[in-house]
């Protein structure tokens, strides 16, 4: 069952949208650890839609993310569709990870970064060799 967060289903929605948007635009963020982990899901099927590439996924993207750019003037779906969909062609899956922070000063919530996960050596050794075949 998904987490409700504490929000109605409309609020919530527009958070994880919002925070969606905010992971493909800047690569990271921080935020609870419990938004982050539903995040995730969310963050993956997206960046699914972007290496899918056609219209109806742009169209699917479109209707999850909002019409943001960022500080290069690139808006957020030529960023999903061009960049990260380059990066993540041959990977299958896991293109996010969740780093615990501990909890946060104040109010005790438990932190966490949510990031798109850089390729190591072997991922792209694989990329590579499936390339040149």
């Amino acid at each position: 069952m998904p987490r409700k967060l504490g929000r109605t289903t409309d609020v919530r929605m527009a958070l994880l949208r919002n925070l969606t948007t905010d992971v493909i635009l800047h690569g990271r963020i921080e935020t609870t650890e419990s938004k982050a982990k539903e995040l995730k899901k969310l963050v993956d099927k997206v960046v699914t839609l972007g290496k899918r590439g056609d219209l109806h996924a742009r169209r699917q993207a479109a209707s999850i993310l909002y019409k943001k750019k960022d500080e290069n003037d690139v808006a957020v779906l030529d960023k999903l569709f061009g960049e990260i969909a380059e990066r993540y062609e041959n990977v299958q899956g896991g293109y996010t990870r969740v780093l615990k922070l501990g909890p946060r000063r104040g109010d005790g919530a438990n932190m966490a970064i949510i990031e798109l996960r850089e390729l190591n050596d072997n991922e792209e050794a694989g990329s590579s060799a499936a390339n040149a075949e």
